[in-house]
Order: C-alpha cells, then sequence, then structure tokens
C-alpha cells in the first residue's frame, strides 16, 4: 500500500470534498503521517472515511470529521491551544503544525505516554501532554482555544475561564443521533457549524468514552 498516495486521496476525496478549503489544515492533513497515529493492525485503515479504535474503547474521528473541526478553530499560528483528549495523538499534531504551542490532556496515562512517543518520534517539539481529568482540571495559564474531543450534553461554565479575553472553545453538544458541533465565544453566545455524533467525554466515574 502506498500511503502517500492514500494520504493524498483521503485528503482530496474525502476533507477537501465536505467544504474543508482552509490550505494550511489541507496542508497539515497532507503532511502529517496519519498511519504513524492508527494501531498496526489498523494502518491499512488509516485514511477511510471510519472511526478507529485506539485501546481504552475509544476511537479516531473519521478524517473528514477532524478537517471540519480544525476549520472552525481559526487557527493561527500564534495561538495557545488546551486540547481536551489526546488520545491517538493525530488532532495533537496536526493542531501542532498550526499554532505556536498545544497542551494536551488525556484521563488514560498509557494514551499520554504513547503520544508523547509517537510526537517525539514525528519530530514534533511544540507539545506537551499530560495525564489530567478534564473535570478537575485546574490550568496554570490561559488559552486563545481549548478544543474539546469528546461530546458533552452541555458545557461547564468553568471552562470559559481558561480563555484570554478572544478566547473560543470547541465542542460537539447534544445527544444521538444528532449532535451540534459548536465554537464558543461566551458561555452564552456561540456558533454552530455542522451536525456529526462523537461518543461522551470520558468521565472517571462514568463508562463512557470519546472520539478522537
Amino acid at each position: 500500500m502506498n500511503f502517500d498516495t492514500a494520504r493524498h486521496n483521503m485528503v482530496k476525496q474525502q476533507v477537501r470534498s465536505w467544504d474543508v478549503i482552509n490550505k494550511d489544515i489541507l496542508n497539515a492533513m497532507l503532511n502529517v503521517q496519519r498511519e504513524e497515529f492508527v494501531q498496526v493492525p489498523q494502518r491499512k485503515l488509516a485514511f477511510a472515511d471510519l472511526t478507529l479504535p485506539i485501546g481504552h474503547g475509544q476511537t479516531m474521528m473519521k478524517p473528514v470529521v477532524e478537517g471540519r473541526m480544525l476549520q472552525a478553530l481559526d487557527l493561527n499560528p500564534s495561538h495557545l491551544v488546551l486540547e481536551i483528549g489526546t488520545g491517538s495523538a493525530y488532532i495533537t499534531a496536526l493542531l501542532s503544525r498550526l499554532v505556536n504551542h498545544v497542551n494536551s490532556i488525556d484521563i488514560h496515562q498509557e494514551l499520554t505516554t504513547s503520544a508523547i512517543k509517537k510526537l517525539k518520534e514525528n519530530h514534533i517539539d511544540n507539545v506537551t501532554c499530560e495525564t489530567a481529568d478534564f473535570f478537575t482540571f485546574q490550568p496554570v495559564q490561559k488559552y486563545d482555544r481549548v478544543v474539546i474531543t469528546g461530546s458533552l450534553e452541555e458545557l461547564p461554565e468553568q471552562v470559559f475561564n481558561w480563555l484570554n479575553k478572544t478566547g473560543q472553545v470547541f465542542a460537539v453538544i447534544g445527544d444521538e443521533p444528532i449532535m451540534e458541533a459548536r465554537v464558543y465565544n461566551s458561555a452564552t453566545e456561540y456558533s454552530s457549524y455542522f451536525d456529526t455524533v462523537v461518543a461522551r467525554l470520558e468521565h472517571p466515574n462514568q463508562q463512557q468514552t470519546f472520539k478522537l
């Protein structure tokens, strides 16, 4: 299998055709080797229009959802981003090409350790990973963007205390079969970008998972 050709086809036939037109995002998806961030038995499926298992009952998002999410964030190279849910670290790697620095947290130590290893192997050095629970997390700095990769019934208001003055939060809100991908400017002001279905953000007291 020619991974370079498969990656090009993924971007052109899936992501670009779903109205992802930001050239920086498309270039990031062309250059980050998605196959390096999936489980080895799944590598031939790395570019398919599918969610893929990554362990701990969790999955990677479809490439089209990843592209649409990044485009909705309106990122720029000066941004400091907090990612909730490191997972496979593929989105982390994409973010690293689009912003100044990424802080990424995941509730599973194994996924954090794996992410650090993968990012180092791919010569990505503007990411800090740590194991932490979103629901009790207390950041020591403020962010330009907060990216939540799992769905929520509602967005906890404390997230807005983590933002710089012009900061925004990406979150998927709602219940199956239809959820809204939203970008929030404040607890009461948001824009809706697209409909999707993403599993719940994992809570330590609940048996729930999130898609990456």
